[in-house]
């Protein structure tokens, strides 16, 4: 009876609770910051993008996240279980990439992940062959005469290879050509389709940009904004050319809601744009609008904007 109800507990637990929760999770070395209060709930079977600079706290989180490092107070949950008291069930549930992976260099790739398959009690072989060959992996050949592009894919299989429920994966595009990064975008839809959770950190703003529902976006040590993209691209700022038939309504146009710049050549008028358009294009259209190009921010503008002067005042 107890070897049925044992499981049924654990999957309800992992299923209510966030696949990622974490309460005042805050790392001091010395007097250095390295992440402060963050507060942070990631849901089931989302593509999380984790942006910052390096040095913005994010492998910190990262590793307080995962048990690696006891935090200085406050902490974190995966699937419902502690990340410190309950590591061996926190660990079970986790595929993980460091930014800094490395293995055993004098081994082959197939016996590296023989070797961590059994670990975890094992990982069916089809699998890890069936992952090799989407990534263009030679399993037979040593770790050690593998290129970084290649020894990182290594790490990817490794990470995935045991359908985890939750993914946690630093730089995973590191060293990877083109055609790969599309194949991991691949892997990660993949897992988010399957209900999983893909928590990622990335300097690679177009990649997160393609895979993230939502993003949080940390600075020195705090998490500034956790946001859906599409509603972040939404309040974005952005640029418009405007042309018109006759003389520009530049007057009116200044006093729109959310309208940043504006200037005028000739029969064009440079607009910058934060939010919506909605009372700028009526106030455009009434006036005889002629053509209008939307330049529309990206993910990196966007990210950009929270480090300028403006945005920390």
């Amino acid at each position: 009876m107890a070897t049925v109800s044992e499981p049924t507990v654990a999957d309800k637990r992992a299923t209510v609770a966030p696949a990622i929760r974490a309460r005042d999770l805050t790392k001091h070395y010395g007097t250095t910051v390295g992440i402060e209060a963050l507060d942070l709930d990631v849901p089931h079977g989302v593509v999380f993008g984790f942006l910052g600079p390096n040095g913005a706290g994010k492998t910190t989180t990262i590793r307080l996240l995962l048990g690696l490092l006891r935090p200085t107070r406050g902490g974190a949950q995966i699937a419902g279980y502690d990340v410190w008291s309950d590591r061996r069930a926190v660990h079970a549930l986790v595929g993980y990439l460091p930014g800094d992976f490395a293995a055993y260099p004098d081994v082959t790739g197939r016996q590296y992940l023989e070797y961590l398959g059994r670990l975890r009690g094992g990982v069916e072989r089809v699998r890890v062959d069936e992952l090799a060959e989407r990534l263009d992996l030679d399993l037979g050949r040593r770790i050690g005469d593998l290129s970084s592009g290649n020894r990182q894919k290594v790490g990817l299989v490794q990470a995935f290879m045991h359908d985890p429920q939750v993914l946690v994966l630093d730089e995973p595009t590191s060293g990877l050509d083109p055609l790969m990064q599309r194949t991991f975008l691949q892997l990660a839809r993949e897992a988010r389709g399957a209900g999983r959770t893909v928590f990622l950190s990335s300097h690679v703003l177009s990649e997160v940009e393609q895979i993230a529902d939502t993003v949080g976006i940390v600075r020195d040590g705090r998490l500034v904004v956790v946001e859906q993209v599409a509603a972040l691209k939404a309040r974005a700022v952005r640029r418009l050319d405007l042309t018109f038939v006759g003389e520009p309504p530049l007057a009116a146009i200044g006093a729109q809601r959310g309208i940043r710049d504006v200037r005028c050549e000739g029969h064009r008028v440079h607009a910058v744009v934060e939010g919506s358009l909605e009372g700028l294009m009526r106030v455009a259209g009434a006036a005889g609008l002629d053509d209008v190009v939307t330049h529309e921010a990206d993910l990196e503008q966007i990210f950009l904007d929270y480090y300028t002067a403006e945005a920390r005042a």
